[in-house]
């Protein structure tokens, strides 16, 4: 969370060091808010987009009030420092460029590939800049082998501010500051959950939103939820209390009382969870179930009107996505520290689960598209049934037949060796005793 000193502090550095310096890789939805957004913050600015469609980029920093004669093509490293050093903005195709230029502090990362980011997160931190990655589908495959290079590379690689995950984080640990006891954390899931969302179904819907068909569906298929509590998981211990959570349609105001022990009147089996709401005044926000014994504090939560508990729900109504993502960026310059970074052992997975019937031969899509989707269980749990991480689940190869509602597993699919998360996860597989065989 912000102190509230925050902005004069990033004024006060511009004026000593001048602004604090981002790069950014990728001008979709996500990178265009982020270009807007930066614009209007103090003591920041953007010092280059790299973008395959340079137009786009070109067109982001037109959004945000930049004159285009400010915005200059950059093909190399040399350039993209000249133009900063001009006040101008770089716009480059080579991500290469971009994490080699001097003249950067923190990159943030919003491609949203993620063999691709995993790739250029490594360069990043090789090139001594900080890293905010915007990429959860990294992040839960392999974020804490990215977080070990960034410890070697003394630099910060961090999750995204905005998004859910790190916006929990930021209840989470303001509720374990002041010792509440942590029973369950999670979202309210934005879009009705539809298991077997095909993009074709929602093109239409896609359009009006403007989003891309299969980012929609990523969301609509609970994807996206399992990728999001995963992350969460990851960064603080909590795990799913079932494979897949129990997404309850508990409503805001029943959120404590449904998300707590069975004993207790609700669904969980054990405390320190992960899970999420479809029910009403939930989403857009993020929340923390958290349980006090001490009967004073009790007597005063009561009273302040919290809740009725011994369980209560600690929300933030909202979270601002790309908006808040600079945030992160200023605090990995500023103080050195990440907003999100995963344990040093996992101990949850999302897990890819067939849409559909799966034939032997078959090349799987990506997330979001037709063949699978993503489902939340505890690291052991994946493990004993060795299921498929869904980071690796793109590309995949189908080596024995798979019926829709099935586990996509090593038995039953190979993941493609010619990408680095592939090999890096392999690693950190085998590093764990679980050596993975394939039936290629």
């Amino acid at each position: 969370m912000s102190h509230p000193q925050f902005a004069a502090e990033l004024l006060q550095r511009a004026e000593k060091q001048g602004p604090i310096t981002i790069g950014l890789a990728g001008a979709g939805q996500m990178g265009t808010d982020i270009v807007v957004q930066v614009a209007l913050m103090p003591g920041m600015r953007i010092g280059a987009i790299s973008e395959v469609r340079p137009q786009a980029a070109i067109d982001a920093a037109l959004l945000a009030g930049h004159d285009r004669s400010d915005i200059v093509q950059a093909p190399n490293a040399g350039a993209i420092d000249r133009a900063i050093e001009a006040g101008k903005i770089a716009v480059t195709e080579d991500l290469h460029a971009l994490a080699a230029a001097g003249r950067i502090d923190v990159i943030i990362d919003a491609t949203g590939n993620p063999n691709i980011g995993t790739l250029f997160a490594l360069e990043v931190m090789k090139n001594g800049k900080h890293i905010v990655m915007l990429n959860v589908e990294a992040d839960i495959t392999i974020g804490r082998f990215l977080k070990e290079e960034a410890r070697k590379a003394g630099v910060v690689y961090t999750g995204a501010a905005g998004d859910e995950p790190a916006c929990t984080l930021e209840i989470i640990g303001f509720a374990k500051s002041l010792g509440f006891t942590i029973v369950a954390a999670g979202k309210g899931k934005n879009n009705p959950l539809n298991l077997d969302a095909v993009p074709a179904d929602y093109e239409k819907e896609a359009a009006a939103r403007n989003m891309n068909a299969r980012m929609l569906v990523e969301f609509v298929d609970g994807s996206k939820t399992a990728i999001e509590m995963v992350a969460i998981a990851n960064a603080t211990g909590l795990v799913p209390d079932v494979p897949g959570m129990h997404g309850p349609t508990a409503t805001l105001e029943e959120l404590a009382s449904v998300l707590c022990p069975r004993e207790d009147g609700g669904v969980l089996h054990r405390k320190g969870v992960v899970d999420y709401s479809i029910g009403k005044g939930v989403a857009p926000g993020v929340f923390c179930i958290i349980e006090t014994k001490h009967p004073r504090v009790l007597e005063r939560m009561i009273d302040l009107k919290v809740g009725k508990g011994p369980y209560f729900t600690i929300f933030r109504p909202y979270h601002l996505t790309s908006l808040e993502v600079p945030l992160s960026a200023a605090r990995a310059v500023v103080y050195k520290r990440a907003d999100m970074e995963p344990l040093d052992h996992p101990v949850a997975e999302a897990v890819a689960v067939a849409k559909t019937n799966l034939g032997a031969g078959q090349s799987l899509g990506m997330i979001g598209e037709n063949d699978y989707r993503g489902f939340a269980m505890t690291w052991e749990d994946a493990r004993a049934r060795g299921a498929l991480p869904l980071g690796l689940a793109e590309r995949a190869k189908v080596v024995k037949p798979i019926k829709a509602g099935d586990f996509l597993t090593y038995e039953n699919s190979v993941p493609d060796d010619s990408m680095v998360i592939t090999q890096i996860r392999r690693r950190l597989d085998q590093s764990d005793g679980r050596f993975v065989t394939n039936a290629a």
